[in-house]
């Protein structure tokens, strides 16, 4: 990276940091060396756990996470002083090294924990785990003695093109590597160690500054992230040998991401609280399932899936609009109350379509069970197919329909924000009153909103009915209504990538953490008591949202207002 050639506003005063200590890098090394070293030792002498960290000289999956942390550190080490030290002007390797020697040491101490619980007793715990601990001691210890530095802005760091594009395309096959890696892992403590791996590698890359660069770099190579991410996800099939397993929590968390970008649009945008919204994904799925050729299906009439498609989205957007129009006049927790009694009374109205209490539409709590696999221009998603020597089934056939449904609803939020109906439920969230006075039609938009985020949900439903083979009132209760809405809240209300985020964190963690399932609501009410105190704009926030919680931020609020001029050009 080089400097660009302007005048940079002049940087803030920031107190006098002390002289690093001469002995603070190469201490840094060493314990560098030491995780490395440890790393290729045994580190367990039960080779049945934690998928067999037994053999020397041959690492296995935790070990190699180890040395890939350890990798990272030596990077800042060099950027701090040695080669790399033309980075260490944009990069504070310092906070970074903090963060990795610290999440080191965590990883290395909940290894010695998982052998010795796994195994019966710290007797089995060999002498590398303990050569790597002490590395990542030493290396923590290290990254403290080191001073904090004064840096430049790294939205005027300059840089080729292409090495943007590497740089992007690389972090996407990493985040494949990880998703593939950690989805093939069945033990619960190497899953959790593997999460920990993700967030101290995030947490460093981020206080180093090195993922402040990326992000202005996707900024300027928007086609190339989107690509990229497309990509990784179709490609992601293809790593799990066949497994049924694993694509069946891929699609599931589809459907949820496709749901909550629906919602996003109401609560992200238009700022309506709404607690009901799973049952627009449930009349859709029900409108599938009464249409299907299930021998349990009480309507005989049979269109083609595109048919029906559009007919349970048109079945939902009908609903959004009906419980808009006379609820829309009353805001806030009346709003919310109102939505969260539509949503019991969709689940009792299946419940009483049963024959006896009205028409027979829904087999009342039986559902409608049964529902064929899907038969799109003579492909059948239910059968198994063989791809460059690689098994995909049923679940990898309803991943690649649900993609393209992502793709479609990615591309209708986008386009739907960057227009005047977005800019018009912005300014319905930010101040209601206001804009009505600068003329914003803000019933018909809030209508819109409602009427666009239903269709969104019908459109994911219809899918979900085929994928699960069965419909029931069941699975849409006032719990699924909830965690769409912390998918919102946590990943970020108005962005994609944070509805996508939080989605698969809230939809992945239950699945793989079964033996937490009886914390699961204890865990999930702890994790947004801490977004809420630590991070209440949510993981991946726009800067506009990033303001509305940081008001006194100067710098963030002069970059807002580049971006706007910025967009405002571009127009």
């Amino acid at each position: 990276m080089s400097e660009v050639k302007t005048t940079t506003p002049a940087q803030p005063e920031t107190a006098a940091q002390p002289p690093a200590r001469p002995i603070a890098w190469p201490l840094g090394l060493a314990g560098v060396a030491l995780v490395i070293v440890g790393s290729f030792l045994s580190w367990s002498y039960d080779g049945t756990i934690l998928n067999d960290l037994s053999i020397n000289l041959y690492p296995g999956g935790l070990q190699i996470l180890a040395i890939i942390m350890a990798v990272l550190a030596l990077v800042l080490l060099l950027a701090e002083r040695g080669p790399l030290s033309r980075l260490g002007v944009w990069l504070d390797a310092a906070l970074g090294l903090r963060m990795l020697g610290s999440g080191l040491a965590l990883y290395m101490v909940l290894i010695v924990v998982a052998i010795s619980v796994e195994s019966d007793g710290l007797i089995n715990v060999n002498p590398g785990a303990y050569i790597s601990l002490a590395g990542a001691i030493l290396l923590t210890v290290s990254a403290w003695m080191l001073p904090l530095r004064q840096l430049r802005d790294m939205s005027r760091a300059k840089t080729p093109g292409w090495v943007e594009i590497v740089a992007i395309a690389a972090l996407m096959a990493s985040v494949l590597f990880v998703a593939a890696y950690a989805l093939g892992l069945e033990d619960a403590w190497s899953f959790i160690l593997c999460l920990v791996f993700i967030g101290v590698v995030a947490a460093g890359l981020f206080r180093s500054g090195a993922m402040t660069w990326v992000g202005h770099a996707a900024q300027r190579n928007r086609k190339v992230l989107t690509l990229s991410a497309f990509v990784v996800a179709f490609l992601f099939p293809f790593t799990q040998g066949g497994s049924d397993a694993n694509m069946s929590i891929a699609t599931q968390v589809l459907v949820f991401a496709a749901t909550a970008i629906g919602l996003n649009i109401v609560v992200g945008l238009a700022g309506l609280l709404d607690l009901g919204y799973i049952a627009f994904l449930g009349s859709g799925a029900y409108v599938a399932a009464i249409l299907s050729q299930s021998a349990f299906a009480t309507i005989d009439w049979h269109p083609p899936f595109l048919v029906v498609t559009l007919i349970g989205a048109c079945v939902a957007a009908t609903l959004g609009l009906i419980i808009g129009s006379p609820t829309l006049r009353v805001s806030g927790d009346y709003l919310a109350i109102v939505t969260l009694g539509f949503g019991e009374i969709f689940r009792f109205a299946m419940f009483n379509l049963d024959g006896n209490n009205g028409p027979n539409l829904t087999n009342g709590p039986n559902g409608v069970p049964g529902i064929p696999d899907l038969v799109v221009l003579g492909f059948n998603f239910g059968d198994e197919h063989t791809v460059a020597g690689i098994e995909l089934g049923r679940y990898s056939n309803y991943y690649f329909l649900l993609l393209l449904l992502i793709g479609l609803i990615i591309l209708v939020f986008a386009r739907l924000n960057d227009s005047r109906i977005g800019r018009g439920w912005v300014a319905i969230r930010e101040d209601e009153k206001a804009a009505e006075a600068m003329g914003v039609n803000t019933f018909g938009l809030k209508l819109l909103a409602f009427a666009v985020g239903a269709f969104l949900a019908g459109l994911a439903g219809t899918i979900k009915a085929h994928q699960d083979g069965a419909v029931s009132p069941d699975q849409y209760i006032f719990l699924e209504s909830a965690f769409l809405l912390a998918a919102v809240v946590l990943g970020g209300m108005g962005t994609i990538a944070g509805v996508l985020l939080g989605a698969t964190i809230l939809k992945l963690l239950p699945e793989k953490l079964r033996f937490f399932s009886e914390y699961r609501l204890m865990l999930f009410g702890l994790l947004l008591v801490l977004m809420m105190r630590f991070r209440p704009e949510g993981l991946v926030a726009s800067r506009r949202r990033q303001l509305e919680f940081h008001e006194e931020d100067e710098a963030l609020a002069v970059a807002v207002e580049e971006e706007r001029l910025v967009v405002e050009e571009a127009k």
